[in-house]
């Protein structure tokens, strides 16, 4: 999905990636980041938000919350935004704030106390069962907590897993009684996706959540409440933050942004922020029909995966579509053209796609110096951001 992008504004990330395989510094089933490129694109993005006066909370999930990573990051965007306790808890040790907690994963009733004494300065609620919680362990930690109100996804805007939120009608009752409850403030509304990418162009378009979120504050002023955020989650990118801030949004949360591999940057490779970001792996065994299989480990569902370069014989091969029955032991290839040049067990395989690092069993290895022609490698972790033991410092 991102290769030819990486290879035509990042090629010292592939040639430094495949030198660290080749070498044994990495293993296969690898995930190499560019800290500079990651940190140069955290860096546009606070410039674009300070313009446009749009705060921005980062995601880490999908570089794999690693600690190097959210470092530099944070030197430019200092507040997280969290998807789940986990990543919370990882996010922060690393030397970020908590931004806004229970963004897509509802903070469990025996965590809250942990994490608000954290003074986050936004605790997303989907239900009122949520916020009569939040309220409850806030009393007791003597804190008025923010909540901000997920609204339910309109129609073909949700994924499945990530169900959840107020709906509209029921929108004016849930305000009604958390307004009723001590130690919370009704502070802002969100929802997801409230940009998507359109699968034929890969042009971003606010969604129908967008306008479900822009009603539902509407609604939280005409109750009395006043300087009402709104978050708009989904491709918040450079050439997105316009477009957030035309439309009303105070908050952004950018995520692929931070790697240069939102489906935007898949459709144009000129989007400012640069691909930081590509897989290594290498060819366990050929099939009986002749195609090349992969040690796999990394491999994500909705990756948009297309190609693999094996830069030995400078092949690119096809990689095959895999079932939704499929366990990610290895992925195949397309079998290479006769006389094309022949594929050896061990032959280093370099690829680019969209990442849910955290999801998977691969390893993260951060890279630095590369826009300096001194690449090093400065650490190897697992797919949770924690490093492994005998790693490079």
């Amino acid at each position: 999905m991102f290769l030819d992008t990486v290879l035509a504004r990042n090629p010292a990330l592939v040639e430094t990636a495949t030198a660290l395989h080749s070498s044994g510094a990495i293993p296969p089933d690898t995930y190499v980041l560019d800290a500079d490129t990651v940190e140069a694109n955290a860096a546009l993005l606070a410039a674009e938000a300070r313009r446009l006066g749009v705060s921005l909370w980062f995601v880490a999930k999908q570089f794999g919350r690693n600690p190097a990573l959210v470092r530099a990051v944070a030197r430019h965007l200092p507040r997280f935004a969290a998807i789940d306790p986990s990543e919370a808890r990882t996010v922060r040790a690393a030397g970020a704030s908590a931004g806004n907690l229970g963004h897509l994963v509802q903070i469990p009733r025996r965590a809250l106390p942990e994490m608000l004494a954290w003074r986050p300065e936004a605790v997303t609620v989907f239900d009122l069962a949520n916020a009569r919680a939040v309220a409850e362990a806030a009393g007791r930690l003597g804190l008025v907590q923010d909540v901000w109100v997920r609204v339910e996804a309109a129609p073909g805007d949700g994924h499945p897993g990530q169900e959840g939120g107020v709906p509209p009608a029921a929108l004016d009752g849930f305000a009604a009684a958390v307004e009723r409850l001590p130690s919370v403030r009704v502070a802002g509304v969100t929802g997801f996706p409230c940009v998507r990418c359109a699968p034929e162009t890969g042009r971003p378009a606010p969604t129908a959540t967008f306008e479900r979120a822009l009603a539902a504050r509407e609604l939280l002023g005409s109750r009395g409440h006043e300087g009402v955020g709104l978050s708009a989650p989904g491709v918040t990118c450079a050439a997105t933050l316009p477009l957030l801030a035309r439309l009303g949004a105070t908050h952004g949360e950018p995520g692929h942004a931070l790697t240069g591999t939102t489906p935007l940057h898949a459709a144009d490779p000129r989007q400012p922020e640069r691909p930081a970001s590509v897989y290594v792996t290498e060819v366990a065994h050929t099939l009986s029909d002749g195609r090349p299989a992969l040690f796999g480990g990394g491999f994500y569902p909705r990756a948009g995966i297309r190609s693999a370069l094996l830069p030995r014989t400078g092949l690119r091969l096809p990689v095959c579509d895999a079932p939704a029955e499929y366990i990610d032991y290895y992925r195949a290839l397309g079998r290479p053209a006769p006389g094309s040049g022949e594929v050896r067990a061990g032959d280093t395989a370099v690829l680019a796609f969209r990442t849910q690092i955290f999801v998977t069993r691969s390893t993260v290895a951060v890279v630095a110096g590369l826009a300096t022609g001194r690449p090093r490698l400065t650490g190897l972790y697992d797919a949770r951001g924690r490093a492994l033991e005998g790693a490079v410092s």
